[in-house]
């Protein structure tokens, strides 16, 4: 990623099915990053069914992205910092009634936006690109997109269909992740 251009800064991560380990990618993603010295966010946008609140420990986190798209919180009330240096998160808040929306609106590229100026990289999870359009949705506002693919799980065909959802929105394949291959 770090080679694919100075501008590629605000980056989608999308799978095409639940269970490809897309979360588990941009969680370690944004964390190399971070370890590697630079000033990292990870934005949880997966929010139908986010998985990033449940498996870190959150602790007393009140609100996330839905209260500062519809207005109810900033963006600096809605950053966690975390025990990793130069590491920071924003955890997906409740289930609204229309995600994409949410993220297609205006307020979502002025956050991102706000965020390109403040940090190295900002890491969007998106919802799987095969169930539901947000990631779609969240790719017009950033830079490129990184897929997250489970070995021998979904067909070649459905795969390019993603694919082509993709570049429809203009968005940048930065690369594919091939996750859990048998080695």
């Amino acid at each position: 990623i770090e080679f694919t251009g100075v501008d590629n800064r605000a980056i989608v991560v999308t799978s095409c099915v639940p269970g490809d380990g897309k979360s588990t990618v941009s969680f370690n993603l944004a964390r190399t990053f971070a370890e590697s010295g630079k000033k990292t966010i990870l934005i949880d946008a997966d929010m139908r069914k986010s998985v990033l609140v449940g498996r870190y420990k959150t602790g007393a986190v009140r609100k996330g992205l839905t209260h500062c798209l519809i207005g109810k919180a900033n963006y600096l009330e809605v950053m966690c910092e975390t025990n990793v240096p130069n590491l920071y998160v924003t955890f997906s808040g409740p289930v609204p009634p229309n995600p994409s929306e949410l993220l297609g609106g205006e307020k979502f590229r002025s956050i991102l936006n706000v965020l390109r100026s403040s940090f190295d990289y900002v890491i969007v999870d998106t919802p799987p690109l095969g169930s539901v359009i947000d990631a779609a949705v969240a790719a017009k506002s950033c830079d490129g997109t990184v897929l997250v693919i489970e070995s021998n799980a979904i067909s070649y065909r459905f795969a390019q269909k993603v694919k082509e959802q993709l570049d429809k929105t203009g968005s940048r394949i930065l690369g594919v992740v091939l996750n859990k291959a048998d080695m």
